[in-house]
């Protein structure tokens, strides 16, 4: 187990914080978050480009920032199955780039990983213990800038996340009442498991990582388990969408560029063992963003 504890050098004065991928569903939760707490600098993909390790040692040498919150990356999957070589310039190259921008002011580093490191073979929660292995190019490179940040920088945070849903973005829960109000029927993967994660809860959770100051890896999710299937029934039940159809699909069914892992749930290990409650279930969360979200006004 990684654990190491920074420096409470900093903790008298307000942070300064640099956010990466701010133009993100994750990036703008944190800017938002933070900037009611830190002295925050927000920079969007337009803003900075992290494969650029020029552009990002002039932007960290400028603002000095105490902590960097890398929430940059090529997510779409299949999009990094078919130009591999800008998946890992985005995600392997940048966090490197990261890393070694904030080596020499003496930065803490928050790098935003994948449960898509894993091959999904397990069944049963993967833990930091498990050996990644992961499948498709997105994991991959992924899997590298984790390495990466590793080799480059000791005062790290990797913060392992999964199937990310909240307001203000685009996300599968928001696809999916869309669709559903639009068409009246959709179609969901039954074989796909994985722990959903909800951005408000993730983006307070990474604040208590940095605060806590013990580096290492963490695989921050909501409690339980569900296939996507699953998680769009919920989502119809709660927008009490009661005559939409779901068309129950296999992942082999879509042919799609990239291999999915067919079970991700995960596990902090380092939470437990630093006695912090896990976050809630998956369900709860869920609840609440649906109730809250423009795509269920009647309720």
């Amino acid at each position: 187990m990684d654990i190491e504890k920074s420096s409470p050098d900093v903790a008298s004065r307000r942070r300064k914080i640099l956010i990466t991928g701010a133009g993100g569903l994750l990036g703008r939760h944190v800017a938002d978050w933070f900037s009611r707490h830190y002295e925050v600098i927000a920079a969007r993909r337009q803003d900075l480009n992290i494969a650029d390790a020029e552009a990002v040692n002039q932007w960290v040498t400028h603002y000095r920032p105490d902590v960097i919150i890398n929430c940059a990356a090529m997510s779409n999957v299949d999009g990094c199955e078919k130009k591999s070589y800008g998946a890992f310039a985005a995600n392997a190259n940048g966090p490197r780039h990261l890393a070694q921008a904030a080596e020499p002011i003496g930065a803490e580093l928050v790098h935003i990983s994948t449960d898509y490191v894993f091959d999904g073979d397990k069944t049963t929660p993967y833990t930091i213990e498990d050996e990644p292995q992961p499948i498709n190019v997105y994991g991959e490179s992924k899997l590298a800038g984790e390495k990466l940040v590793r080799e480059t920088l000791d005062r790290h945070f990797i913060v392992r996340a999964a199937r990310l849903f909240g307001p203000g973005g685009r996300n599968f829960a928001s696809a999916v009442l869309d669709i559903a109000r639009q068409q009246g029927r959709l179609l969901a993967i039954v074989d796909e498991i994985g722990s959903p994660t909800y951005a408000i809860d993730l983006v307070e959770r990474i604040n208590t990582i940095i605060q806590s100051g013990h580096y290492g890896t963490y695989q921050v999710t909501n409690q339980g388990a569900c296939s996507w299937a699953e998680f769009a029934a919920a989502a119809l039940q709660i927008a009490r969408l009661e005559n939409v159809i779901i068309e129950r699909v296999k992942s082999a069914d879509l042919q799609r560029p990239a291999r999915r892992p067919h079970y991700t749930a995960m596990r902090c290990l380092l939470s437990e063992r630093l006695g912090w409650e896990p976050l809630r279930p998956w369900s709860e969360a869920f609840a609440e963003f649906v109730r809250g979200t423009s795509f269920n006004s009647q309720i």
